[in-house]
């Protein structure tokens, strides 16, 4: 009977190093862009309010480092300009991943940080609480967008103003800077203030745009764990209706970790 116990033992602590070993990947550096649900988690990711700590708790990365502002859409303004030092928490129309993306491209071939085999963007929720303040967000289609096989990167960033075109605009862009980096697009979670139908109609157009390019995505209003009718009465996930708190970052973090690691190419 000893014996037995002995060797299911054996068999239950090799199945939980294997277990630990899966969930490692030092191999892979990752980077992080998106809005204040990421930028809280801290540049080196170790805010336990934000899922990009949880994420690197449980997905064990060579190194995850954050782009993330607070404020930041996916959708540019005629108004947007190339502006790689300009800081801001809050709306603005240099506030935008396309500048986020620069500053990555930047810092990389500086010599300032390793390049990325694994790049995560999650954003989309301010494009649909200040929609106003993006007055093309919709104006185009995914299907009008891609109607052209040709890469979209010769404009300039203010000519591209719609959420379908803005998000074609930023990835080719890190298809071209990092040809062997896995993309993987995160669709906003629900949020409070935001609304739902915002929220769900901003995940379609990423997720249909992350079809065309090939790229995987995470529905993060769908499967998260922040339900928008719930934390308008009781915040339970979140400290705001909109961003975090330590459980629903925990949660989310996981999610995405467990996500990640089912659609990996590597």
């Amino acid at each position: 009977m000893k014996v037995i116990l002995k060797i299911v033992f054996v068999l239950w602590a090799c199945c939980w190093v294997w277990e630990v070993k899966a969930a490692s990947h030092p191999q892979i550096h990752v980077a992080l862009l998106g809005d204040s649900n990421t930028f809280i988690g801290g540049e080196n990711c170790d805010k336990d309010t934000g899922w990009s700590k949880w994420f690197k708790e449980r997905f064990a990365p060579a190194s995850c480092k954050s782009y993330a502002r607070s404020g930041a859409t996916w959708t540019n303004t005629s108004s947007t300009r190339i502006n790689l030092t300009e800081y801001t928490e809050k709306l603005g129309d240099n506030n935008v991943i396309y500048n986020q993306v620069l500053r990555l491209i930047e810092s990389t071939q500086k010599g300032n940080d390793v390049t990325p085999e694994l790049i995560i963007i999650m954003a989309g929720t301010n494009d649909a609480w200040f929609k106003t303040s993006r007055p093309q967000l919709f104006s185009k289609t995914p299907q009008q967008v891609f109607s052209s096989p040709q890469s979209i990167t010769s404009k300039k960033v203010g000519q591209v103003t719609s959420l379908a075109e803005s998000v074609r605009f930023s990835c080719e862009k890190l298809m071209e800077a990092f040809p062997y980096a896995q993309i993987i697009l995160i669709t906003p979670m629900q949020a409070a203030k935001a609304g739902v139908t915002g929220i769900r109609q901003v995940g379609n157009i990423i997720e249909e745009c992350g079809r065309y390019m090939s790229l995987a995505t995470i529905r993060l209003d769908y499967q998260g764990s922040v339900y928008a009718g719930r934390e308008l009465s009781v915040k339970r996930f979140t400290s705001d209706g909109i961003h975090t708190n330590k459980e629903g970052a925990r949660r989310n973090g996981y999610f995405i970790a467990h996500q990640i690691e089912s659609i990996l190419q590597f």
